[in-house]
Order: structure tokens, then C-alpha cells, then sequence
């Protein structure tokens, strides 16, 4: 079963052609290539690139130009807005670009928290039409999710880095899995599966990071891992650990059966993005 990462970004640097909307926190590019070169040393078979918010916003040209170039190694996200009134269109064109799997649902303070919203309503309408999983970022908004998943039950949702809040540089929260209640509500969705992505930036300890494995141990059972996927959530990640350190710590715990890891760190993923080994 190969290695697959549920999330992964991928950046040139900043420059007149394609400027960037912000700054992600982490290094000043980790183009295609890089990231490509980065997997093939600690040995992960491909990754779900998501197109950078921060960055890019809701422009996915440089993704798609990564995948034109590893078509084997990536499939890909793109944001979605939700207030655009044109989103069932950019959907719909998205489910026909090569390499997509899926799109991504940024809940920030613009972003109604009104779980009945037309517009989020409307991008999760589209996307079940076109078979597209939604990736939700949802930190603080746990309920919002819960009731959008009840609104749109053949609307696949995929929670975002375990639904809970994650550093972008040290020091990691001094509670952070506070809101693990919350994540665990959401197993009673069927069509919600949850990324173990960014993990280990949660931890208080260094690698392998042993104190998050009974909170993710809560998630597992509560979903089980049919509906959990692994991931790094590089290059968010790189001021608390190292891309080799996200992949190891998976693969080094005594926590996971072997079993168990193959579905987590490749197999769940495959089955919900409809990953085929053989789709360019």
C-alpha cells in the first residue's frame, strides 16, 4: 500500500507573474520539485497538494502547473469562495481539471457562521454533483460543520488538520485538544472523515512525540480508520518539526499496527479522494 499525505502545499517564491495575497508561515518556496524531493527521502508515494489560501487565495494555477509536472505524485485542492455567486461554475470547472480530487471550504470570520448560509450550502450542493470531497476548515466552528454535514448528507466533508487549532511556530497551545469533544461529536456523520494532519505540532514533547497518541487514539476509535487519513500539512509545519519527523512519527509508534498504519497513511485516502494508481 503506498504512502499517501492528505496535505501538503507547494509555493514559488513571491514574484510579479503570480504575487502573493499573504504570507504562509514557512520557507520563502517549496516549489513542486522540492516537495517532490522531500517525499522521495523519507520514502511517501504521493500527497494531496492544496492550493496555499494565504498565498494564492483562490487561485490554483501554480497547483495545477505542479501536478502537470508529477502527475503520478499529487492530486489536488482548491479553495473555494463561498460568497462568489458563481461557485457552482468554478466547481464544475475544477471537476474537470486534470488531477483534482477535491475542494476546500475556508471557515474564517468573513465566511458566514450560519450553518444554513446559501452561498456554503450551495459550493456543498455542487461539489456532491461532481463527486468532489469538501475539505473544511473548521477550527472554531465545530458545530457549524456538524450542522452542514446533517444539511448535506451526500456531501462528503473531510475536517482539516482534526478540526482543532494548530501553531505555526512554537510553542505548541497549552490545550490543544481543548475542543476534542467537539471532533468526537462528528463521527455521528457518516459523510464526515477527519485529517490527522499537523499533528504532531500539537505535541509538548519532542519526537516521536508520544502525547498525542491518546487524543488521536479517541479520534481513531470514535471514527475508525476508515475515516481518518494522515497527513504532515507541510509546509505550515516546518517551524515546529522537520517533513522527515511528521512522516517517522507515524511510522515509528508502537500505538498503530501495521494493519492499522496502512489504512491511516494511505488506503483511507485513496478510497475517499478516488485516488486510481493508474489516473494521470
Amino acid at each position: 500500500m503506498p504512502t499517501l499525505d492528505s496535505q501538503v502545499h507547494a509555493c514559488e517564491r513571491n514574484h510579479p507573474a503570480r504575487p502573493w495575497a499573504g504570507v504562509l508561515h514557512g520557507p520563502a518556496e517549496v516549489t513542486g520539485d522540492q516537495m517532490v524531493a522531500a517525499m522521495d527521502a523519507v520514502a511517501v508515494d504521493g500527497a494531496v497538494l492544496v492550493s496555499p489560501f494565504s498565498m494564492y487565495r483562490y487561485d490554483a494555477s501554480y497547483a495545477i502547473a505542479v501536478h502537470a509536472a508529477h502527475p503520478s505524485r499529487f492530486r489536488l485542492v482548491k479553495p473555494v469562495d463561498t460568497t462568489d455567486p458563481g461557485a457552482a461554475d468554478t466547481i464544475a470547472n475544477w471537476a474537470s481539471t486534470n488531477g483534482t480530487v477535491g475542494i476546500r471550504i475556508i471557515l474564517r470570520d468573513e465566511v458566514s457562521a450560519d450553518p444554513a448560509d446559501p452561498g456554503i450550502n450551495l459550493a456543498l450542493a455542487a461539489a456532491a454533483r461532481h463527486s468532489l470531497p469538501v475539505n473544511l476548515m473548521c477550527w472554531g466552528r465545530l458545530e457549524q460543520a456538524a450542522q452542514l454535514a446533517a444539511r448535506n448528507p451526500n456531501t462528503r466533508l473531510v475536517i482539516d488538520h482534526l478540526g482543532l487549532q494548530q501553531p505555526f511556530e512554537p510553542p505548541p497551545p497549552s490545550e490543544p485538544f481543548a475542543d476534542l469533544p467537539k471532533v468526537l461529536a462528528l463521527a455521528a456523520h457518516d459523510n464526515i472523515a477527519v485529517k490527522i494532519s499537523g499533528a504532531c505540532t500539537l505535541s509538548r514533547e519532542p519526537f516521536p512525540y508520544n502525547d498525542i497518541w491518546d487524543p488521536l487514539g479517541r479520534i481513531f476509535d470514535a471514527f475508525g480508520f476508515d475515516r481518518c487519513m494522515w497527513g504532515t500539512d507541510w509546509t505550515r509545519a516546518v517551524g515546529l518539526l522537520t517533513y522527515e519527523q511528521g512522516v517517522e512519527s507515524f511510522r515509528v509508534t508502537d500505538r498503530l499496527s501495521d494493519s492499522d498504519r496502512a489504512v491511516l497513511m494511505g488506503e483511507t485516502l485513496r478510497r475517499v479522494y478516488n485516488w486510481s494508481p493508474t489516473q494521470a
